[in-house]
């Protein structure tokens, strides 16, 4: 497979020169194929910060909240959860799977989309992340999708991807796995302090590990979950 900069990175770019070139026209949507498949999107006049910063707004007679995956509470707006959707578009469950089933739908319908996420006083959701890839350090929670996106803008970086890996102080620290653009060199120590005053102190990540590939599935997506065994290996933890 050819090498190139992922998808998420690289949407917001585009979606700006597609606007600068006369194309206005464009939309982001978001959904999943238990939603049958979409469930937000944008409007073709919203402004490019809203395309390119979220996915737009809910569809009519679908209902969307955010959650604090740990506490079950709805939280504030602009305030980060996990992405629940009702409506008449949610899945009635998996086939022959139950269990499954209830993993996922709660008891009022709603569909635990697994995916982090905020939204807006305006009703446009923004994505986050993954509840799964969250890193809890030192009880603080860490986004791996904003620092991927932060990194992603030094200019020897041509794709990051950021991981939890245990600690036995802090619970987990942070690993930054860096695939550097062809002929680039750089260190560690540049990459913290590339951070250094940009990003909050904490989220710095605290091995900075790299890379030549990452663990793939058949339909090329990035298996998180091996690429932080593979880094726990690797640092020997």
């Amino acid at each position: 497979m050819p090498k190139q900069r992922p998808f998420r990175h690289t949407l917001a770019f585009t979606l700006k020169e597609l606007t600068r070139s006369g194309c206005q026209d464009n939309l982001v949507a978001y959904g999943t194929t238990e939603n049958s498949p979409v469930t937000f999107m944008g409007f073709p006049n919203d402004s490019i910060d809203r395309k390119t910063e979220t996915v737009g707004y809910i569809f009519p007679h679908t209902e969307a909240k955010i959650e604090d995956p740990e506490t079950g509470q709805s939280v504030p707006l602009n305030t980060a959860g996990e992405i629940q959707i009702r409506g008449y578009c949610v899945m009635l469950g998996y086939w022959n799977d139950p269990a499954k089933t209830s993993e996922v739908i709660t008891a009022e319908r709603w569909y635990r989309t697994g995916d982090l996420g905020s939204l807006d006083e305006h009703g446009y959701c923004k994505i986050i992340g993954r509840c799964k890839d969250m890193i809890i350090r030192g009880g603080e929670n860490i986004y791996p999708a904003e620092l991927e996106q932060f990194l992603h803008t030094h200019p020897k970086v041509e794709e990051v991807q950021v991981v939890g890996v245990k600690d036995s102080r802090m619970g987990e620290e942070i690993c930054a796995c860096i695939r550097l653009r062809t002929g680039e060199d750089c260190t560690e120590e540049e990459i913290k302090a590339f951070c250094k005053g940009k990003i909050s102190h904490f989220k710095i990540p605290h091995y900075v590990v790299f890379v030549s590939q990452y663990p793939l599935t058949v339909s090329g997506k990035i298996q998180k979950y091996k690429l932080r065994e593979q880094m726990e290996k690797h640092l020997q933890l």
